[in-house]
């Protein structure tokens, strides 16, 4: 899962709506215009009041699911079998070999890979570890940051402490680092594990997510300005450290939810020296690791106290390219009503991971539960009035790359050049003030829905309707008889960080569902920690049999999925300005 979040709807803040100021089309007032390529509307039809509910099929997919269920047999052959799949990876490009052909083994039709661009440098891990030679010797716990080159077999070195706020930082440093290790930032507090690392959802929880949000007081604000700056100032002090013979660079892992400390390491964007893909124009040239924060605290408060520290380090890792593609997996079953095939519901996760692990609470489970679901309808012999496609992404990791390149081929997105994978902002799942015009394909009239599950391994409890407020009452009858699964939340809040917000900044529908967090945040999300015995059976079955009967209900119904309003460019016009002339006594400001 990547932490985009959709904080921004129609350049007004989300915080600062409320359910009492919603937008409303009056009687006499013309609504925001559809895009000019949608003609017939299907998805403007009247929608029924009361759904139309085949218990018979609910219960024949909740027995196959049950009684006859593959989601862990897939789900050990994807992260076992194969194992961490950063994206461009050769263990990426197995994955997608793998999902193609187990898709087309059980009976979906026109498996293929499709490719959404080029993604940047092809990166493995093989190796690596390090020690402390001096002043007492001890194993460290370390990875390879991901896109580091290898160090030339194991290095003995004296580490050094650099610590780089600033621009000014950097002078007191020249002269002192050639041939040094560089423990690289400040060491991190352990934070105190006064909850617990694992929990589901309460009752009282779940029904707070029914209501809308109130605007959150307090609270650092998003600073672009702030994030650039650190940046500016840690490539120039790579660029010193490159000038100045630097052996290899360390980073502490970044702190968990609550995990950070617990000798896990975070091994992804959060603790890299360079943010999203990586090219050969911003590529760190110095072999760099992430160390645990338990012995990285150890190793600076030495060096701190200025005890002299001798490190041994190892990291073993290839490149395969640096130019390397993003490829998407997709397979269908395709529709058989005569007016309706040609209408397409949509089911996928994210493939790709990050490194120190086997990627399999992010994202292995969705895509497994994605899988297993089309499997499901497969076996019962479901033969679907809607094409049903199953889309399996790439580069989610760096920015949504895949599913972003997806949407813009088959159904759009903002007019002009589309930007580079791991560029940030901007995407289709953005609409902000400078968001331009969205064109969109005849495809775009034809996507009835697309469904997503990305937060770990937790037991599906609700969806999130992303603001439409058309479509919870659907939701509502669809989970009534299913209730006794655990599954019983609308939320009409937005909820960001996945793929389905490309689908969504499209103006199509597109859903997360609510997941029980277990320990996803704390513990396995983007570390060594995520691995295949952190699965959950019951909860990967039971979350396979809901998205099965969200697919069969989405392709039966006569009506398509009620849509919002289309992204308009007009509507990024809103300010959070003062009414004028709202306070009789206001002084306008010259």
């Amino acid at each position: 899962m990547h932490f985009v979040r959709s904080v921004v709807r129609w350049g007004v803040p989300v915080a600062a709506l409320s359910v009492f100021a919603l937008p409303s089309v009056a009687a006499d007032k013309k609504p925001v215009a559809a895009p000019a390529a949608a003609t017939a509307k299907a998805w403007e039809a009247e929608q029924p009041t009361v759904e139309k509910i085949d218990l018979d099929a609910y219960m024949r997919i909740r027995e196959e699911g049950m009684q006859h269920g593959r989601v862990m047999q897939f789900a050990s052959a994807l992260v076992d079998g194969i194992g961490p799949r950063l994206t461009g990876s050769p263990n990426m490009a197995k994955a997608n070999e793998w999902t193609k052909e187990t898709l087309t083994k059980i009976g979906l039709e026109n498996a293929h890979l499709e490719d959404w661009g080029e993604f940047g440098m092809g990166w493995q891990q093989i190796n690596s570890w390090a020690r402390m030679i001096s002043p007492d010797p001890e194993p460290l716990w370390i990875q390879a940051a991901p896109w580091s080159p290898a160090t030339k077999g194991p290095v003995s070195c004296d580490a050094v402490l650099v610590d780089i706020q600033e621009t000014k930082d950097i002078e007191k440093y020249k002269g002192k680092l050639a041939g040094k290790i560089v423990l690289f930032g400040a060491p991190r507090a352990v934070p105190d594990l006064d909850k617990p690392l694992f929990r589901r959802y309460t009752d009282e929880e779940l029904k707070e997510m029914e209501s809308y949000p109130a605007p959150r007081a307090g609270g650092p604000a998003f600073n672009p300005a702030a994030l650039a700056e650190r940046a500016r100032v840690r490539a120039e002090a790579l660029k010193m450290m490159m000038d100045e013979g630097v052996v290899a660079i360390i980073t502490p892992s970044r702190d968990g939810n609550l995990g950070g400390g617990s000798g896990i390491i975070f091994d992804d964007n959060g603790a890299n020296l360079v943010r999203g893909a990586q090219t050969a124009a911003n590529a760190v040239k110095i072999p760099n690791g992430v160390m645990t924060i338990e012995n990285y605290g150890r190793l600076s408060r030495l060096l701190a106290a200025n005890v002299p520290v001798e490190l041994e380090v190892n990291i073993e890792a290839k490149f395969t390219g640096d130019h390397e593609h993003g490829f998407n997996t997709v397979a269908e079953i395709p529709g058989t009503d005569a007016k309706l095939k040609d209408q397409v519901v949509m089911v996928g996760g994210h493939l790709d991971s990050w490194v120190s692990a086997t990627g399999a609470t992010d994202n292995a489970a969705g895509s497994v539960v994605a899988m297993e679901a089309v499997r499901i309808l497969k076996a019962i012999g479901y033969k679907p009035k809607r094409t049903i496609r199953i889309a399996l992404w790439t580069g989610e990791e760096q920015g949504l790359c895949g599913s972003r390149g997806y949407v813009r081929t088959h159904f759009g997105g903002p007019d002009g050049p589309a930007p580079a994978c791991g560029a940030g902002g901007g995407g289709p799942q953005s609409r902000t003030e400078q968001q331009p015009a969205i064109k969109t394909t005849k495809e775009w009239e034809t996507l009835d829905g697309y469904f997503n599950v990305d937060n770990g391994t937790g037991k599906l409890r609700g969806v999130y309707t992303q603001e439409n407020y058309a479509i919870g009452n659907v939701f509502a009858q669809w989970i009534a008889p299913l209730k006794d699964l655990g599954i019983s939340t609308i939320s009409y809040r937005n909820t960001g960080g996945t793929d389905h917000l490309s689908f969504d900044g499209v103006g199509l529908p597109g859903f997360q569902f609510i997941q029980d967090p277990m320990d996803y945040d704390t513990r396995t999300h983007h570390s060594n920690m995520d691995t295949y015995e952190r699965l959950h059976q019951a909860d990967l079955e039971q979350a396979a049999i809901i998205e099965a009967i969200f697919l069969y209900n989405t392709s039966e119904r006569e009506a398509m999925l009620p849509r919002k309003e289309f992204p308009h460019p007009e509507l990024n016009k809103q300010k959070d300005s003062p009414i004028p002339g709202l306070f009789p006594n206001a002084v306008e400001k010259k």
